[in-house]
């Protein structure tokens, strides 16, 4: 590895242990990750996509506590979370959940393990210099073909760390624009579906304590397929509702 790449590496290092202390310190607080009617909407909608293509498990980048993958397993899927907080996992686990520490940019999965992918807020949190990095472990642990449903908060293509953390270490966030985000995936697929909405305003908007503007983006890779949809294959679901979808 050059110096440069070095670097980077050792900034991304950082930033995931300054996270797995803040996530470690939250894990015991109940309702830790807050669900909007729009955001739960997505989650719906994904569980009928991957009923609709016959997929029947998935893998959370970002799992936290738990609180998407129980939604996940009461829907029929089978569910494996990975995070970087030990405590989270530690909480996940006593939900009954298939979770475990690890990192988004070595994950400890073979090749094509999972139908398909499911990641909040949590990619916001690596750096611009590793993100292809960690995009494309997840398109290697996918399956070919498989739909990334991947959350995000927008922002002016900056990276800071959140005012609104009291306490040190304070979390990174890197908080990029639309058209930078679908520049990103789309280097790793087809993004097949994106939309945007507010989540509130001034401190209900989001993180940042009311000092960022920002909406929500919500989008769909598809990862590339080895070959043609096989003849009565369900074809490929669109939203029908949301500002900005496509």
């Amino acid at each position: 590895m050059d110096g440069t790449r070095r670097a980077f590496s050792d900034e991304a290092d950082n930033h995931e242990a300054n996270l797995a202390v803040y996530y470690d310190r939250q894990a015991g607080i109940q309702n830790t990750r807050a669900m909007t009617p729009p955001r739960t909407e997505c989650r719906d909608w994904f569980i009928r996509l991957l009923k609709d293509e016959h997929r029947h498990s998935l893998f959370e980048l970002g799992c936290g506590t738990g609180v998407e993958g129980l939604e996940f397993v009461r829907a029929g899927l089978h569910y494996t979370g990975v995070d970087l907080s030990e405590e989270s996992i530690h909480v996940a686990r006593a939900k009954g959940l298939d979770a475990s520490v690890a990192s988004g940019r070595s994950l400890p999965f073979a090749d094509a393990t999972f139908p398909a992918v499911w990641t909040m807020s949590t990619l916001l949190h690596v750096p611009n210099a590793v993100i292809h990095d960690v995009v494309r472990e997840l398109v290697r642990v996918a399956a070919p073909g498989a739909p990334i449903a991947v959350g995000l908060w927008s922002g002016n293509d900056e990276e800071v760390l959140n005012p609104e953390d009291e306490d040190e270490p304070r979390r990174f966030f890197s908080r990029r624009s639309d058209d930078v985000v679908r520049r990103i995936f789309g280097a790793h697929g087809t993004v097949e579906h994106f939309e945007t909405w507010p989540e509130g305003t001034g401190s209900e908007s989001g993180p940042g304590a009311g000092n960022w503007t920002q909406h929500y983006q919500f989008l769909v890779l598809r990862t590339p397929s080895l070959g043609p949809t096989p003849p009565g294959f369900p074809g490929r679901a669109k939203r029908g509702w949301g500002g900005g979808g496509d």
